[in-house]
């Protein structure tokens, strides 16, 4: 998938034709929809083409359970263009969004839906809002975010790392721990696929992390007291505590400009969030939400993000006087 181009004003034009509707106006679904169902799924594609020959697979798998529920519209209602937009900006080349939704296999209806790979806002759209957010969960101490790492590990087909060994981006967002296994009854009963066992999370993490740079976006402060410690042991700096769930577009794509080498500096980065209209109010937070993993990637370069005096960090004062 991933055909046509991506357009900023369609995508706000769309979101302008949804003004003052409710979530239940917006995600309509009251169950699984068929084509998100994942049951019997072979592939899921992000391909090259004449009109995008540089593709970049980016996988947003949503937790929709009870706790979670706000990303979703927010990216409906109001961030999603703010995330293509400042890729755009960033001079990130043909970037291809596909949306899961993940919840508890234990207990909910619908815990793994799937949609495509798309570049357009349209279909983009489509596949966001087709997901039912079915607000379950809750059945036990994790939610089943190993099925987001079994799918980009087993059921999707990218050509970003097929002919360029370019990896692909997955962000998960989630306030909870994860399951130590992938269960063989979940993903036959899921998806159909039949396993002789249960697959360890660090065998399904490593898989996926082949062709993908893995994320777990946590959307405030007070849900990574539950659940930061135990992603930190299995995904490191690439666990990522946000202070608002809002900020979760726009610090997704700052890690996809901060990995692709087109942000090198503090200065850039400081720079970029302006120009993309954040105020030093946002600016703030999403380099605090940033600051450990872009250490990662040069500690010279972004040194000034753990840097300074009186326990603020010497950029503060670039942006707060």
């Amino acid at each position: 998938m991933g055909y046509g181009s991506y357009s900023h004003s369609a995508h706000m034009d769309l979101l302008a034709s949804r003004s003052g509707a409710s979530v239940e106006q917006v995600f309509t679904q009251t169950a699984c929809h068929n084509l998100m169902n994942p049951k019997g799924l072979k592939v899921r594609e992000a391909r090259d083409s004449a009109e995008h020959p540089q593709s970049l697979a980016i996988i947003f798998a949503l937790d929709v359970t009870g706790s979670m529920g706000n990303i979703p519209p927010q990216l409906a209602t109001k961030t999603l263009p703010r995330f293509m937009a400042l890729l755009e900006q960033c001079k990130v080349a043909d970037p291809q969004v596909l949306f899961m939704a993940v919840g508890d296999a234990d207990c909910d209806r619908a815990p793994l839906q799937v949609g495509q790979f798309e570049t357009t806002a349209e279909l983009m759209d489509k596949w966001l809002t087709m997901s039912y957010l079915e607000g379950g969960g809750g059945g036990n101490s994790y939610e089943s975010y190993d099925l987001a790492f079994y799918i980009a590990a087993k059921h999707t087909d990218i050509d970003c790392w097929n002919k360029r060994r370019k990896k692909g981006y997955l962000f998960i967002t989630g306030d909870e721990p994860y399951s130590d296994v992938v269960s063989r009854h979940h993903i036959e009963g899921l998806i159909g696929n039949k396993l002789d066992e249960d697959i360890p999370i660090a065998e399904v993490v490593a898989a996926a992390a082949e062709m993908y740079h893995l994320f777990f976006l946590v959307p405030d402060y007070p849900r990574r007291e539950g659940c930061e410690k135990v992603w930190r042991e299995l995904l490191g700096d690439h666990v990522i505590c946000m202070q608002a769930p809002e900020h979760t577009s726009i610090v997704a794509a700052v890690i996809v400009a901060l990995t692709e080498g087109l942000v090198t500096s503090i200065d850039g980065l400081i720079n970029v969030l302006y120009a993309a209209g954040y105020n030093r109010d946002h600016v703030g937070p999403i380099l605090q939400a940033v600051q450990d993993y872009a250490d990662t990637l040069d500690p010279k370069a972004f040194s000034e993000l753990r840097s300074g005096s009186a326990g603020n960090p010497s950029w503060w004062k670039k942006l707060f006087g």
